[in-house]
């Protein structure tokens, strides 16, 4: 009898110190970004292309100037052939900087039904950053078929 409470009070003493230790360890793996956040998926119009990924934010030491990272994928989910009317997939992203100014800072075509394609860029300065992702011919620079704006980061909402 003596022994099943040693046993089951060790095997809770274990249990506690495990709860205790794991708020830690999970702190001690996270990135040292300001601010970091899975998105999407977001989608064409139709539903024929989309794109998921990460957005992370460091600012500097003074809190004055930051970095965006962002990292993803782009799925092309237009299954007809190009004959057909088939189209690409694109996604484009915009950043506003602290003086409330929007300008494209990046953008990615993919073709390959039913693959996708990884992307990644960084912009310094950015107060607000944006994505959307539309249909574009294999052969035009004239994005179609675009979905609404996704809000991916705001310095504000920091």
């Amino acid at each position: 009898m003596i022994k099943k409470i040693a046993i089951g009070a060790l095997a809770v003493a274990a249990t506690s110190a495990l709860a205790l230790s794991l708020p830690t360890a999970a702190s001690a793996s996270t990135s040292s970004d300001d601010y970091s956040s899975y998105w999407g998926p977001v989608y064409a119009k139709h539903f024929q292309a989309k794109s998921h990924g990460w957005v992370g934010v460091e600012w500097d030491e003074h809190q004055e100037s930051n970095t965006v990272s962002v990292t993803g994928r782009l799925y092309d989910l237009d299954s007809r052939t190009y004959n057909q009317g088939g189209k690409c997939a694109y996604v484009k992203f915009q950043a506003s900087d602290f003086d409330y100014d929007w300008s494209t800072v990046y953008t990615k075509k993919y073709c390959g039904y039913p693959g996708y394609k990884k992307y990644a860029f960084s912009e310094d300065d950015v107060f607000s950053l944006r994505v959307k992702v539309c249909q574009i011919g294999p052969h035009s620079s004239h994005p179609t078929k675009c979905g609404s704006w996704k809000y991916l980061y705001t310095a504000e909402s920091e």
